[in-house]
């Protein structure tokens, strides 16, 4: 058995616990065995094992089920996203991105409220006349897909392009810099196409079009 460091015991636990859960001591769905035998294991006390428990649980490890005990719900922690994000470079940012605002574009199209188009439709007009700051303009193109993600009335989608948005902004000003031009008029021709589709309801258009738009993108990064 492992012997704990001078760290706080309850990440210890719960470092221990996890190494076993990988190890295959634990199978997915299979219950652990109660505090009052772990604590002993590890040598800590209960309070420190129910400790290690909820941060296990909030990696998505483990599940407390009232009444029934503590289970096996993955067999190892999820690294944060925004940690993800961080290390990515621009290109899988883009992929991300089409996974998400292609299908977001055909649910918008689906969708919209009428106000929520009006709302599209000034982003589109603010994204335009930002043409001095490439940060500026940055901001405004995300606030454009950004109203088109709402739009789809999914709010896993909008938490995951949330979850992209500070990587992606990053990438696009350095690449925007390098470019050395941006907002022109073919481009804003482009997003005006993608809400023409929506506005009509043409979901596969809409999808299409925000595809062809984003694989254009990432063609520049290569």
């Amino acid at each position: 058995m492992s012997a704990l460091r001078r760290e706080p015991l309850a990440e210890q636990a719960a470092q221990l616990l996890l190494e076993r859960i990988r190890e295959g001591e634990w199978e997915l769905g299979q219950k652990l065995p109660g505090e009052t035998t772990l604590a002993p294991q590890l040598g800590v006390g209960r309070s420190t094992i129910r400790e290690a428990i909820r941060q296990l649980a909030g990696s998505g490890v483990l599940a407390t089920k009232q009444g029934a005990g503590v289970f096996v719900t993955a067999l190892d922690a999820a690294e944060p996203l925004d940690e993800i994000v961080g290390r990515a470079d621009i290109e899988r940012v883009i992929e991300a991105r089409i996974a998400i605002e292609v299908e977001a574009s055909g649910l918008a199209a689906a969708r919209r409220t009428a106000a929520e188009l009006q709302t599209m439709i000034r982003a589109a007009d603010a994204r335009k006349a930002q043409r001095a700051s490439v940060e500026a303009h940055v901001d405004a193109d995300i606030a454009l897909h950004r109203s088109i993600v709402i739009a789809a009335h999914n709010e896993i989608l909008t938490e995951l392009f949330d979850g992209f948005a500070p990587r992606s902004r990053q990438a696009m000003i350095g690449m925007l810099r390098l470019r050395g031009e941006f907002g022109g008029d073919a481009d804003h021709d482009v997003h005006l196409r993608i809400l023409d589709a929506i506005e009509a309801q043409d979901a596969p258009t809409a999808a299409a079009l925000t595809r062809d738009h984003l694989l254009e993108l990432k063609a520049t990064t290569s």
